[in-house]
C-alpha cells in the first residue's frame, strides 16, 4: 500500500477488533461498547468459523466498498490477522484498533498446540512413537541439565532448560491423552495442580490460623497431604528413586516432623550409616545435603583441572602424575 496515497477518513465508531485464536472465541472486553454502537459488524476472512458464528458477524464486502461504507457509518471488522488487506486499509483510514490482551501463560497454549501437531498423523514419526517408558531417560537428563544451569546461574541456559523440562511435561500429558484405558490430558494435569495448590495453602486462599511461619507451613502442608492422600505412614509418598543422599535427607525430615527420636535414626560405623547420619544432620540444620555435596564435588573438579593445567604448562604432562607432582601443582590454599 502506498503510504503517500490519500486515505479516506472513516466515521467515529469504526474499528478493527483483533482476537487471539489461542483464546477461542473470546472477544476483548473493550470491544463490547464498540460492537454495540456499530451499524455493521463483519468477520475478516481469517476468522475461525466458530468465532464468526459466535459473534454473528457477516462476510465483509470488497475492501474498497468496506472503506466507502466506513465513511458514512460505524463499521467494525473482527479479525485474527493484523496484516490482512482489509484490516490494514481500515486502520490506515483512521479506524480504532481494539486488540485482545492475552493473559500470562498464553504462550503455553502454543506449546500445547505444537505438541499436539508433533503427535498427529502428519507430525513427526519419532515424536509419535514415544511412550512414557521411552521418555523416562530424557526427563532425568533434562532435569539434571536444568540443575546444572541453576548451579552456574546461567540465565540463558535456565530459560532453555526450563523449556526442555516443560516439553517433557507436555509430552507425557499428550501420550497420556492417547491411553485407551485411563486417558487424561494437560488440562487435567493443570486442574489437579491448581486444586492441590489451593487446598494446601488455606492460609492464602482461606482462613487458617494454624500457619504463622515457614516451619509451621511445612508442618501444616504435611498434615494436609497426609489427610488428602489418606497416607498411613509419615514416610508415605517419599520417592525412593531419588539420589540416595537426597532420599536419606527426606526420610530424616519426615521422621523428625513425625516426632521420631534422633537416637532411632540409622546408626553404626558402616559407610552407609555414616552417610545417612551426615544427610540427617544437614537436613536438621536446614541445608540440602545433595547441594552441599555437589558444591564440594564441583570445587574438587576445578582443583583437579587446575592442577592438570599447571602440570601441562610446566611440561610435566598429565599422564601418570605421581603423588608428589599432584601435590606440587595442586592450587595453593586448597
Amino acid at each position: 500500500m502506498d503510504a503517500a496515497r490519500q486515505q479516506p477518513s472513516v466515521v467515529t465508531g469504526c474499528a478493527v477488533v483483533l482476537v487471539d485464536d489461542r483464546l477461542g472465541d473470546t472477544i476483548p472486553a473493550e470491544a463490547v461498547p464498540v460492537l454495540r454502537r456499530a451499524a455493521a459488524v463483519h468477520a475478516d476472512k481469517g476468522l475461525t468459523d466458530s468465532a464468526r458464528a459466535a459473534s454473528g458477524a457477516t462476510e465483509p464486502p470488497s475492501t474498497p466498498e468496506l472503506l466507502e461504507r466506513a465513511r458514512h457509518e460505524a463499521v467494525v471488522l473482527i479479525a485474527s490477522e493484523e496484516h490482512s488487506e482489509a484490516v490494514a486499509e481500515l486502520l490506515s483510514a483512521g479506524a480504532e484498533l481494539v486488540r485482545s490482551r492475552p493473559p500470562r501463560g498464553a504462550e503455553l497454549l502454543d506449546a500445547v498446540t505444537v505438541m499436539d501437531r508433533l503427535r498427529s498423523p502428519d507430525g513427526c514419526p519419532w515424536d509419535a512413537g514415544q511412550t512414557h517408558d521411552s521418555l523416562r531417560t530424557y526427563l532425568v537428563e533434562e532435569t539434571y541439565e536444568l540443575l546444572d544451569a541453576l548451579e552456574r546461574r546461567d540465565r540463558a541456559a535456565m530459560r532453555e532448560e526450563l523449556g526442555d523440562v516443560l516439553l517433557q511435561v507436555l509430552f507425557h500429558a499428550r501420550v497420556a491423552a492417547e491411553d485407551e484405558r485411563d486417558p487424561f490430558d494437560v488440562d487435567t494435569v493443570a486442574a489437579e495442580l491448581v486444586s492441590k495448590l489451593v487446598s494446601r495453602h488455606p492460609h492464602v486462599f482461606a482462613t487458617d490460623a494454624a500457619v504463622h511461619d515457614a516451619e509451621s507451613q511445612h508442618a501444616r502442608w504435611e498434615e494436609l497431604k497426609q489427610a488428602e492422600k489418606q497416607r498411613e505412614s509419615a514416610v508415605d509418598g517419599v520417592a525412593h528413586g531419588q539420589p540416595a543422599v537426597a532420599l536419606a535427607a527426606k526420610l530424616a525430615q519426615r521422621a523428625r516432623r513425625a516426632g521420631v527420636p534422633a537416637d532411632l535414626l540409622p546408626g553404626g560405623s558402616g559407610v552407609g550409616a555414616e552417610l545417612f547420619a551426615l544427610a540427617a544432620r544437614a537436613e536438621h540444620r536446614g541445608l540440602d545435603p545433595e547441594d552441599e555435596l555437589r558444591a564440594v564435588a564441583l570445587a574438587f573438579d576445578e582443583r583437579v583441572r587446575a592442577a592438570e593445567m599447571s602440570a601441562r604448562e610446566s611440561g610435566a604432562g598429565t599422564n601418570g602424575l605421581s603423588a608428589e607432582l599432584w601435590r606440587r601443582h595442586w592450587p595453593v590454599g586448597e
